[in-house]
């Protein structure tokens, strides 16, 4: 990815490989990481049970916040794609009655964002 991509806050795609060693601590033991993208310096991550986001807060980053996001609270996903101008694509999720979207991460082109809302789709529906 591109400097300016990571700038403008677009994801990359991690390994689940990779993901699985460095975040074992936060799975349990029948959870698997089954895809994972990097922001900045954030992380969201999709396994067998739930959707992790990871915030790295602050100027040092030694502060760090997990949410956890179980697959039967996602009410609703929407998808916007990149298009000529507009180069990225972008997925928002809304959490059980919440009227705004609980999460909104953007992609670049190179990532198949069809694929993550099949993924999506397939958990949640």
């Amino acid at each position: 990815m591109s400097l300016l991509g990571r700038i403008l806050g677009n994801a990359s795609e991690i390994p689940a490989e990779e993901l699985s060693t460095k975040y074992e601590r936060l799975l349990t033991d029948s959870e698997q990481v089954e895809l994972g993208f990097k922001l900045l310096r954030d992380v969201f991550i999709f396994t067998t049970k739930r959707l992790i986001l990871i915030d790295v807060q602050g100027v040092t980053g030694s502060k760090v916040e997990y949410k956890s996001l179980p697959y039967k609270n996602i009410s609703r996903f929407s998808l916007e794609t990149a298009g000529t101008f507009d180069l990225d694509a972008e997925l928002k999720i809304w959490i059980s009655s919440e009227n705004v979207p609980s999460v909104s991460k953007k992609f670049t082109k190179q990532i198949d964002v069809y694929a993550i809302q099949r993924y999506l789709a397939a958990k949640v529906l």
